[in-house]
């Protein structure tokens, strides 16, 4: 392997709640012992002692056979011989003490220079799990950067070994120890383990329900074929597929399946520059293509200030695909306490109902396009329709994908692809009940001059006329 300098990926906040205990899991031996030569009559009566003698210890103080293999409950526990491991990754295990009956299992997945234990301290699905019952599997890498292999032809390949392999056989064996669910197995993952989230859903879309990838890239950008685990084009946000090709990088990993695909959901920070954020629209091409979805989101809106969502193939939060863009934020955008009830939300780990979409107005967009061959321009009217005035605005949505703006008037607008926000310019930045303000912008087109489908104002969504 080519020794390669690897760049930080992420360092967690320090003010998260300790969590550092850790058991090895039990281990189940037996020895056999040796019987000397001796008459046959003599040695059927000695085992036959043997026998009953063993029986009756077993009746009186052994527990079931799962309990020999269970875990120790409320505490992190690492798995040995849990299964293939052909590169030598470590399982580190957390079962609440009201783990449900069949539970879901989430693999929550370290980034560079992490390890389990690291994710278990400084994420809170351990909590999180003893809120709701579900397992969580921890993946630990030993190799000296501590990053999942999201680069090798056998990561990205079903069965073809390395990190994929050894997650997969952790999967297995909890799924085998707790009769988990196998129909509500999900994995998460930050920068490396991001990568890795997309690796697994490509490699074992028959296992894994859903994803949820903070800062990572599209399946199989990462591609390397010299021994190095670092792709500078992919971090750098130069490759670029369309949206059938990216389906395809991901469906090569299992030629042949035509089951259902897990859902996604992606987060990136416009401003993260280890990952940079060309790789965000990426991945929801992918996604999008893989899924069968349009790339037009079906709804958009901004749960927090700087944040923009977007979601594809429904509107609900159960969406196919759901992508959250956090205006000016880098690669180390993991908030303790916000975005991991998110992710379990996502996934349905929280038993939750739908959460309903924002209600329409108070404000109404216009929206309309004149292309040509390669080109468009859009004009979009925002009208306040509510009874107070709004002083300063911004108007969030996403561009159809191929299209970049290349200019506008009466606002500013970024990023230049994907989700955009739109900011008032100095002089129409208040809107009066009733009162429109006019922008555009100019984009580019590779064969979809559509206009976007929906809008919002403020983080409130918006009619559209």
């Amino acid at each position: 392997m080519t020794a390669m300098c690897m760049p930080p990926f992420l360092l967690l906040p320090s003010a998260m709640p300790p969590r550092a205990v850790i058991t090895k899991g039990p281990t189940v031996s037996a020895t056999v012992g040796t019987i000397a030569r001796r008459p046959l009559r003599a040695v059927l009566v000695a085992l036959h002692g043997m026998l009953v003698a063993l029986l009756a210890a077993a009746l009186l103080t052994a527990p079931p056979a799962a309990a020999k293999e269970a875990a120790p409950t409320a505490t992190l526990t690492e798995i040995t011989n849990f299964g293939a491991n052909p590169s030598n990754l470590q399982m580190y295990l957390y079962v609440p003490a009201t783990v449900t009956a069949d539970p879901a299992v989430l693999v929550a997945v370290h980034y560079c220079t992490g390890s389990g234990p690291a994710m278990y301290s400084g994420t809170e699905y351990a909590s999180l799990a003893d809120q709701y019952g579900f397992i969580v599997v921890y993946p630990s890498v030993t190799r000296a950067s501590k990053c999942f292999d999201v680069a090798s032809p056998q990561a990205l390949k079903r069965g073809g070994g390395s990190d994929p392999v050894g997650i997969k056989s952790m999967v297995d064996w909890t799924v085998a120890t707790y009769h988990a669910d196998t129909s509500r197995i999900f994995a998460t993952g930050i920068s490396s383990g991001a990568m890795m989230t997309n690796v697994l859903l490509g490699d074992y879309p028959d296992v894994f329900a859903a994803g949820a990838a903070f800062s990572g890239v599209p399946f199989g950008c990462f591609a390397t074929t010299d021994g190095s685990e670092w792709n500078s084009a992919c971090a750098q946000g130069t490759v670029s597929h369309t949206a059938q090709e990216w389906g395809d990088i991901a469906r090569a990993a299992y030629p042949g399946y035509s089951g259902p695909r897990p859902r996604m959901q992606l987060w990136h920070g416009t401003a993260d520059d280890t990952l940079r954020y060309p790789n965000f629209g990426e991945e929801i091409k992918q996604w999008t293509n893989v899924l069968g979805v349009s790339q037009t989101p079906a709804a958009t809106d901004s749960p927090r200030s700087g944040w923009t969502r977007t979601r594809y193939g429904g509107t609900g939060d159960r969406a196919p695909v759901e992508a959250i863009s956090l205006q000016g934020v880098g690669h180390n955008l993991y908030s303790y306490g916000v975005m991991g009830p998110m992710a379990v939300h996502f996934f349905g780990l929280d038993g939750g109902g739908t959460v309903p979409q924002p209600p329409a107005g108070p404000c109404k967009v216009t929206v309309t396009t004149n292309a040509w061959s390669t080109g468009l321009t859009a004009s979009v009217t925002v009208t306040n329709t509510g009874t107070t005035t709004v002083d300063g605005w911004q108007l969030a949505f996403t561009l159809p994908g191929g299209q970049t703006i290349t200019n506008g008037w009466n606002a500013t607008y970024a990023p230049s692809s994907g989700p955009v926000t739109a900011t008032n310019a100095s002089y129409n930045a208040t809107l009066a009940p009733n009162a429109s303000v006019s922008i555009g912008y100019q984009a580019t087109h590779t064969g979809n001059s559509a206009a976007p489908g929906s809008f919002s104002l403020n983080g409130t969504a918006c009619t559209v006329g």
